[in-house]
């Protein structure tokens, strides 16, 4: 299969198994279902589709040179995505915080075309339920992984916060070093985590994209509860759902809908707000390998170490919203 991708350009993807599993319905349907949910559905940021990343970080994790187990792993890490993505999290949220999609893998996959196609190549669908027994795909924050990076390198190259020459000098200096993905190299390392903290900023925690995605969950939370959407409906693209909220005859629900707009703004607000949320906030602190020792960023930069507290103790905590 000759692909093309944004961040990797040309890529031949031989396997069979990866071939077959990327033609699966199940994959195809996350080609409708857009990375950054509402803000990139209403344009504001550049529409990148889970499948997008998904085959990306099977790229990655290929580039790592990851045991085609792993590969197949990354292919369908995502694959449980809802419609509008992340916004899903705010509408069944959970206390313990865990994304509706990873809560929903196990019931989603079941259901779908990819157990049997695994079957086929001798592979059990359950040995993909768990991200975090593939360490170059799934590490824990702030750690580097390839999920991490490729979201990373996919949005920054998209906000015009790197360049594809950029991503090139990164990758040449990321290498594997007892399992996991480290940095070989201080300065491409810095780049890397300066560059996470802009596109965090810039887009996954802005103002804007939380405002909406509040309002966006708010709206399918009121389709749930009038009965013009059933939860079934989360589970198509990102276009079915909204079809589906925009044909509801619900006046309130109509109102929500008419506030979903690329000119929407919000500010703190300190009294009547539409909502409180603390929100996800992301950042990494790469570990650095100079002469067979290893570090993490933070303990090797100080400058770096100030800037990520500063900006984790900014950004992490409750934010009380109105709209500008």
């Amino acid at each position: 299969m000759n692909y093309q991708d944004f961040v990797y350009g040309h890529a031949d993807i031989d396997e069979p198994v990866l071939i077959e599993l990327i033609n699966t319905a199940a994959m195809q349907r996350l080609k409708g279902v857009l990375q950054h949910g509402i803000t990139a559905f209403l344009g504001i940021t550049r529409p990148i589709t889970r499948f997008e990343h998904s085959v990306g970080a099977m790229l990655l994790a290929r580039h790592f040179k990851a045991p085609l187990t792993e590969q197949i792993a990354a292919l369908l890490h995502d694959v449980s995505h809802t419609a509008f993505s992340h916004v899903t999290d705010h509408v069944f949220s959970t206390p313990t915080g865990e994304s509706f999609h990873e809560i929903m893998k196990e019931t989603y996959l079941r259901q779908s075309d990819i157990p049997q196609t695994l079957a086929r190549y001798g592979y059990d669908w359950r040995d993909f339920l768990d991200d975090s027994v593939y360490p170059i795909l799934e590490r824990p924050a702030p750690s580097l992984c390839a999920d991490r990076l490729d979201y990373f390198f996919r949005d920054s190259l998209a906000l015009e916060i790197i360049t594809h020459e950029m991503v090139t000098y990164m990758l040449s200096h990321l290498v594997i070093w007892e399992k996991q993905i480290v940095v070989n190299n201080l300065a491409a390392a810095r780049l890397l985590a300066e560059a996470y903290i802009q596109a965090d900023e810039q887009s996954w925690s802005s103002l804007q994209a939380i405002g909406l995605y509040q309002l966006t969950a708010s709206a399918i939370r009121r389709a749930l509860e009038v009965h013009a959407i059933q939860e079934i409906d989360v589970w198509g693209t990102d276009n079915e759902l909204w079809d589906k909220l925009m044909a509801s005859q619900d006046s309130i629900l109509k109102d929500q809908i008419a506030g979903l707009s690329s000119t929407a703004h919000f500010v703190e607000a300190a009294e009547n707000p539409l909502f409180v949320v603390t929100p996800k906030i992301r950042t990494v602190d790469p570990f650095v390998l100079i002469d067979g020792h290893l570090a993490p960023l933070s303990a090797l930069d100080a400058a770096y170490w100030q800037r990520r507290e500063v900006y984790l103790e900014k950004r992490q905590r409750p934010f009380a919203f109105q709209r500008e």
